[in-house]
């Protein structure tokens, strides 16, 4: 039997019944059940924004590095990434409701206890639990709507559940910077407790135990495995590249094990009776464009985006708050421009829209890239309100793409691969970008800081002034005179933004690229299936 046919009849995910049997009072209840997964999932959603604002005083307080800072995302983003499809799995086996609530406990425990950390090491353990129980919410709460709502009705149920994602994305900077600048960071994620205890009353409460026809039998553990080591050692050489340098051969070693890793999945997905991903799915050449856009888009918007809020708060010397503020010409472009997006691909179909939108976010990151200590907040927000609108289309139509090329059976399976491409494309970025920042700066400090006739620093002290740079931060030591102070600000600032130049510039170029990946996408046989889940 081939690894298809068993898929066929293993993966799929059961529609829900065309009319459900009305709900006798609140269990099961449809617009009830929205509520208390909206709940639940706005937790995951908030928690992307809120971290980021949160970055910088974490920085400051545990005294991190930057690739720790970048260990803080990178590892929520992997978590995720390798455990989406999986978690879907659990869901069809053991039941939508048991999984989600699952989620839900973890998800508030594991930020409860980052609030309680006091080490970086600690607090990048419990992000990696928060991607893992976060991975357990979302499918389970999309299989939850499927399996409640009538099917005339959901569309709409999953675009108002799609809103307060959006609406709790453009809300985190605020909620954020708030937070930490009138509480502390670990207040950042304390506040997923009462709203995790708020979702978990109302889903024992509401939700209604749904089990999936032809649940799957076996998990494949190896595929996991291998998916997890080629992705940790692919980041891991990236993150580390800049202190071990490019030609060292424990960062090829790195490398050749990620590639190593990823040749042996493929080859066991073939093999295995029930694959974390069908190969045969990648046989669509518009469902392959679809998964490589997501990854790109990625790359580029959550790559760009680490830089921001220490470009903010570093060298424009913003509050939290205030940095966040200055963010929501991103978010609340995505807000607008999501359902116009949708209105055009239903009209004009995905091509157009997605290589137009990819075209808005390739000249928003090169914009990004004139950006400087003088810049203005209105030239800012130009730059982030034109970024919105770019991602927005892309946000919208790569479920219609991806899902809607699969077959209607494996339509499940696909959903999870567009979010596990998301998150790959995030962790990508982070890395990608960072590594590109944080080359830059170590090989433009040391002569800006001869330019700049400031003493001479050992090669310790260089390696030091170095990771403060690149969080824009001045390397300046207790005691030091008004006018040393200045200087070093100076070329510590200018140095950051010759990297956070380059790392958009590098942004840019991968929108480039998605823009052509883009034009061959088209618009599937199960699109309209799929386009229910276009939000998620």
């Amino acid at each position: 039997m081939t690894s298809q046919t068993t898929v066929d009849k293993t993966d799929r995910v059961p529609e829900p019944d065309p009319v459900p049997a009305p709900a006798k009072g609140l269990r099961g209840h449809p617009w009830l059940t929205l509520f208390s997964v909206a709940i639940g999932v706005m937790m995951v959603a908030l928690d992307g924004t809120i971290v980021a604002i949160a970055n910088p005083a974490i920085q400051k307080d545990l005294g991190a590095s930057f690739a720790d800072v970048q260990w803080i995302t990178n590892g929520y983003f992997l978590a995720l990434a390798v455990t989406l499809i999986t978690a879907g799995k659990l869901g069809d086996r053991f039941g939508h409701r048991q999984t989600f609530l699952i989620g839900v406990v973890g998800f508030a425990a594991a930020s409860g206890a980052i609030g309680l950390s006091d080490s970086i090491a600690f607090v990048v353990m419990f992000r990696v639990f928060q991607g893992l129980f976060g991975a357990l919410l979302m499918p389970a709460a999309l299989g939850l709507l499927r399996a409640t709502f009538p099917a005339e009705k959901l569309n709409m149920a999953i675009g108002i559940w799609g809103m307060v994602i959006g609406a709790s994305t453009a809300g985190g900077p605020i909620l954020g910077g708030l937070l930490v600048q009138h509480v502390s960071w670990q207040s950042v994620f304390f506040i997923n407790v009462p709203v995790g205890v708020i979702a978990l009353v109302l889903g024992l409460v509401i939700l209604l135990d749904h089990r999936a026809q032809n649940a799957p039998r076996s998990f494949d553990v190896a595929g996991i495995a291998l998916l997890s080591g080629a992705m940790f050692c692919l980041v891991w050489a990236l993150i580390k590249a800049p202190t071990w340098g490019w030609g060292d051969g424990l960062t090829w070693t790195f490398i050749a094990a990620s590639v190593l890793c990823f040749v042996l999945f493929a080859i066991w997905e073939t093999r295995v009776a029930e694959p974390l991903i069908p190969l045969g799915l990648f046989r669509s050449v518009p469902l392959s464009a679809g998964v490589v856009l997501m990854v790109l888009m990625a790359i580029a918007f959550m790559g760009g985006l680490f830089f921001v809020t220490f470009y903010l708060q570093n060298v424009h010397g913003m509050s939290p708050v205030k940095s966040g503020l200055h963010l929501l010409p991103l978010t609340g472009m995505m807000i607008v421009g999501s359902p116009l997006a949708g209105a055009m691909i239903t009209k004009v179909g995905p091509r157009i829209p997605l290589a137009g939108g990819m075209a808005l976010t390739a000249i928003a990151m090169y914009g990004m890239s004139t950006l400087d200590a003088e810049t203005g907040s209105g030239i800012m927000s130009v730059w982030f309100a034109l970024l919105g609108l770019g991602l927005a289309p892309v946000m919208v139509g790569a479920t219609e793409v991806i899902v809607g090329n699969a077959p209607m059976e494996l339509s499940g399976v696909a959903g999870g691969l567009q979010q596990a491409a998301m998150q790959i494309g995030g962790s990508l970025g982070t890395a990608v970008l960072g590594a590109v920042m944080a080359s830059k700066v170590d090989s433009d400090l040391a002569g800006n800081w001869a330019d700049a006739k400031l003493p001479e620093l050992s090669a310790g002290q260089l390696d030091q002034a170095s990771e403060a740079v690149q969080v824009g931060a001045a390397p300046v030591a207790p005691g030091t005179s008004a006018g040393l102070v200045e200087k070093i600000t100076g070329v510590a600032h200018d140095t950051f933004i010759s990297g956070m130049s380059l790392a958009c510039l590098v942004a840019s170029g991968v929108a480039v690229v998605a823009v052509f990946v883009a034009l061959l996408t088209k618009r599937g046989a199960n699109a309209e299936a799929g386009a229910g889940a276009a939000h998620i």
